[in-house]
């Protein structure tokens, strides 16, 4: 069953242009897909409507069934407590320490005060960092940051994880552990559409990819694409290009090294 479906969907701006146009594709519950393409492609406004903050001009998109030409005030801020939301930047609130930044995502939904601190300290423990809840955000490296972002995004125990360039503000050797929690996370059952520029880490991964461009999807990895030259109009030989030049720009895989990035101190 689809928990994300975008169906024929634009989306136009009045002094901005075109951001979408004729967007269709599916994710399916427990699926990772990585969303991908250079900046104006159309991700973030993809991303927006999949917590329903924007709304298509034309076409409809369904979360979890619920579809956002339809849905009510009420009924999007329910499917937002099971959605769990990462951003390049953090978001942490500074004046307040790693736990009690995860904290605040469950108390501004009425959980039980009781109730908190156990599953603060689960999910802290889950991200690697059951040793630094009492740590401030400027106390922690970029990488220990945005593991506390995940934490906060996992506290409500979402069906889905949205990561809007989690990595973009890392190292290459953070942007590989959160990158890992990220898998781990997915293998345990939670759906994960991840937003990034990251071409290298995309190619190695061999996950479910969709890349954007000028608003449009130009390759999906889960609709293969016959080769160049196979016949078809103007805009199916554009797509096949694309594809052919996305499986041609990946860099080749680093060495490995031997760490484990959830253990491992930063400095």
């Amino acid at each position: 069953m689809s928990l994300i479906r975008f169906l024929n969907v634009a989306k136009e701006y009045p002094r901005g242009g075109v951001a979408l146009n004729h967007v269709t594709f599916q994710v399916k519950k427990g699926e990772f897909c990585f969303l991908t393409g250079p900046s104006g492609a159309g991700k973030s406004t993809i991303l927006k409507m999949v917590y329903m903050e924007e709304r298509p001009t034309h076409g409809d998109v369904w979360i979890n069934g619920l579809s956002i030409k339809e849905a009510k005030r009420r009924e999007i801020a329910m499917l937002r407590r099971k959605l769990g939301i990462v951003f390049q930047d953090f978001r942490l609130l500074e004046t307040r320490t790693a736990e009690a930044n995860v904290a605040f995502a469950l108390e501004v939904t009425g959980v039980a005060r009781g109730s908190i601190r156990t599953k603060v300290a689960r999910v802290l423990t889950q991200v690697g960092l059951a040793s630094k809840g009492t740590a401030y955000p400027h106390e922690l490296s970029g990488g220990e940051q945005q593991r506390v972002a995940i934490a906060r995004a996992l506290v409500n125990d979402p069906s889905l994880v949205i990561a809007d360039e989690p990595t973009g503000n890392l190292d290459e050797r953070a942007t590989r552990g959160v990158f890992q929690l990220l898998r781990e996370i997915n293998a345990a059952g939670t759906a994960v559409i991840m937003a990034t520029h990251n071409l290298g880490l995309v190619r190695r991964a061999d996950l479910r990819t969709i890349e954007m461009n000028h608003g449009r999807v130009v390759y999906d990895s889960s609709d293969p694409v016959p080769e160049i030259g196979g016949g078809g109009d103007a805009e199916t030989e554009a797509r096949r290009a694309a594809a052919a030049a996305w499986r041609a720009s990946a860099p080749p895989p680093p060495e490995p090294d031997l760490y484990d990035p959830l253990l491992e101190d930063e400095l």
